[in-house]
């Protein structure tokens, strides 16, 4: 086991559903409710979201399952006791809530309290206890409901009948989930929804409305989409990308759109998210941070504006531990618990108080608390600090 998984399982306490808790806060834009607050105010400093202390967050110990996320002004959550909360914009139906009627609190998704993960926000997906995949609400222009058609849905639906789904990722008009590692189907990569750019991965640019499997490998443990590209891990710490490549995101040292993974570096990976504009965040095994992709604001972090098609090191420290990579912004905890953000500072996205743009990390305040940061894809971020 890599030293970085080390200090990010004994970062914060593991709780009886597999994740770990605290409370949770927000920042950014929040003209449509989106940080949660009971307002439409913006924030340009975290603010706490209630006075709840089980708030989950992304396993450390199963990197990739996801316990909140936000994505075109909506979000959502899992508490400690598995029930599911949505808040933001609901016009598209995507809350779950069986309207398309907005809040800007956390409001509950049914009664039911066996929720596992959950991802997305223009559409909403989420994974059960009982390993089954669910679409909880949203348009469904491409079938990224996975229910063979492209009827919208203002409820949770399942997603086939399979039981071995064991975390899922989202966000414009795809998804995408993992096996349940132990089964003997165990680390497959599945994908469902719009296809146009390549980002399902299956060597085509067609969409699909029902779940296809994305080559043959049963190793995969993590995988986050952004707009229309997609990044993931396999357990031997291989890294891959694939989709639109405008700006280079995909890392791979051209700007052409791949329709099938392609792999970036070595086996020295530990944690990566693909940014909503075309960047990407990663953090090594050595705990290094490396950013490539679109840069005119600043979100790489590398003190310029300047594009990148391969990874580059962000400074020289080895104390990074998961990031976030929402509208233009860079973000990441480190395994002192301390919070840091870079990019553009519009709507108070980089929680310095301020809306200055910056374009290398700064630390947000001075607590030692954080345990996590993401996953967003919005103009609004979250974020978990122990309780």
């Amino acid at each position: 086991m890599s030293n970085i998984r080390r200090a990010m399982m004994g970062s914060a306490g593991s709780t009886s559903a597999g994740g770990n808790v605290g409370t949770l806060w927000g920042w950014g834009e929040n003209s449509q409710g989106a940080i949660g607050d009971g307002s439409s105010t913006d924030r340009s400093s975290p603010v706490q979201i209630g006075s709840n202390t089980n708030w989950q967050i992304v396993d450390l110990d199963d990197y990739g399952s996801w316990k909140y996320s936000a994505a075109g002004d909506s979000t959502m959550a899992i508490d400690e006791d598995g029930k599911l909360f949505t808040w933001g914009r609901g016009g598209n139906g995507q809350l779950g809530h069986g309207n398309t009627t907005g809040y800007s609190s956390p409001v509950q998704v049914g009664s039911l309290t066996d929720w596992a993960t959950c991802t997305g926000g223009y559409e909403t997906w989420a994974t059960k206890t009982d390993n089954t995949w669910w679409h909880v609400g949203g348009t469904n222009s491409y079938g990224q409901a996975g229910q063979g058609d492209t009827t919208a849905y203002s409820s949770p639906v399942q997603i086939g009948s399979a039981t071995y789904w064991i975390k899922c990722s989202g966000n414009y008009r795809t998804a995408f989930a993992i096996t349940n590692h132990g089964s003997d189907t165990s680390g497959q990569l599945w994908s469902v929804g719009y296809g146009g750019q390549g980002q399902l991965g299956t060597g085509s640019t067609t969409s699909v409305s029902s779940p296809a499997q994305i080559g043959s490998l049963e190793t995969w443990t993590l995988v986050n989409q952004g707009w229309l590209a997609v990044v993931a891990l396999r357990s031997d710490g291989a890294l891959f990308t694939w989709g639109h490549n405008a700006s280079g995101q995909l890392g791979d040292g051209t700007t052409t759109s791949k329709s099938s993974p392609v792999q970036i570096g070595t086996t020295e990976w530990s944690y990566a998210e693909m940014g909503y504009k075309d960047n990407v965040l990663a953090v090594k095994t050595d705990g290094t941070l490396w950013t490539w992709g679109k840069n005119d604001k600043g979100q790489l972090g590398l003190g310029d504006t300047t594009n990148r098609s391969s990874p580059v090191q962000v400074g020289s420290l080895t104390d990074w531990k998961v990031t976030s990579a929402p509208n233009w912004v860079g973000a990441s905890v480190k395994t002192d618990g301390t919070l840091w953000t870079w990019g553009d500072g519009a709507n108070g996205l980089t929680a310095q108080g301020n809306t200055t743009s910056i374009s290398s990390p700064a630390q947000v305040g001075s607590d030692t608390d954080w345990i996590s940061v993401g996953n967003s894809q919005s103009n609004v971020m979250h974020g978990i600090r122990s309780a």
